[in-house]
């Protein structure tokens, strides 16, 4: 593993990276929300635009419509490959590089603005995270988050995963990120703040569409799918698909994925 990851989140790392380019498929769902976010850091054009935890790049090359500098980073080696590939087009050019959002190797007050998608919220230890995320940010800067609430559908469906894994909770829940109380703590001495709460839409044709695109990019689950067997692995995609149907219409899946959008600015 590359030693710009710190140790702590190399696990993280090697799960992530599972998904490879099939995790385009996965975050092209949440492209509402990535827009909302963009749109609220409102990149223009010869600014520097950092995106923390890019995955396969929607983020940055969103923000890079309008003429900014982007530059994006993530933890997980096969999804920047992917990212890379996907975004050579853009003009001007992004700029991507490895590296652990609690260790970002960039010198203080680079960048205009700093965006994080559902990304951020998954570094180890939120600490560390946020004093790089305003170490990094220029004075008057912004800085846009997008979280996962804590009391919505995708804690749920994490609740699910958690439920076969076996696996022990994170010392810092990523959830956390999702409640204003613990953002502010986290921020408000380096941000002045604000919030707003909305949801990004989830639309699939079935549930079992859900499920062939998570196992192939979204690296956690395909871990957890991969390494199940027989009834164990059987009785995981039940419950993924049984949780997937209660968003079922006629039309098709329409699941509400309930977030919190931060911005700061940089005091």
């Amino acid at each position: 593993m590359n030693d710009a990851i710190q140790t702590h989140n190399q696990p993280a790392a090697a799960l992530w990276t599972l998904g490879g380019t099939a995790y385009d498929d996965v975050s092209f769902q949440v492209s509402d929300a990535i827009s909302h976010a963009v749109h609220r850091m409102w990149p223009r054009a010869g600014e520097k635009i950092l995106d923390v935890a890019t995955g396969t790049g929607w983020t940055v090359r969103t923000s890079a419509r309008w003429g900014a500098h982007v530059t994006g980073v993530d933890i997980a080696a096969d999804l920047l490959a992917a990212a890379e590939e996907l975004s050579g087009h853009i003009r001007p050019g992004i700029e991507f590089q490895l590296a652990d959002a609690e260790k970002l190797p960039f010198e203080d007050a680079t960048f205009d603005g700093v965006i994080s998608t559902f990304g951020v919220m998954f570094a180890g230890n939120h600490n560390n995270a946020a004093a790089e995320l305003a170490r990094v940010c220029k004075p008057g800067g912004r800085l846009v988050l997008a979280t996962w609430d804590p009391a919505g559908s995708i804690a749920e469906f994490f609740g699910v995963a958690a439920k076969h894994s076996g696996a022990l909770p994170p010392p810092m829940s990523p959830m956390l990120w999702g409640k204003t109380e613990h953002v502010t703590d986290l921020l408000s001495d380096s941000f002045d703040l604000k919030f707003e709460k909305a949801a990004s839409r989830l639309h699939y044709p079935d549930a079992e569409a859900v499920w062939d695109a998570f196992t192939a990019g979204f690296g956690p689950v395909r871990a957890l799918a991969g390494r199940l067997e027989g009834d164990a692995r059987k009785a995981f995609k039940d419950d993924f698909i049984a949780f997937h149907n209660k968003s079922r219409t006629e039309a098709g899946l329409d699941m509400m994925r309930e977030y919190l959008l931060t911005m700061g600015t940089r005091k």
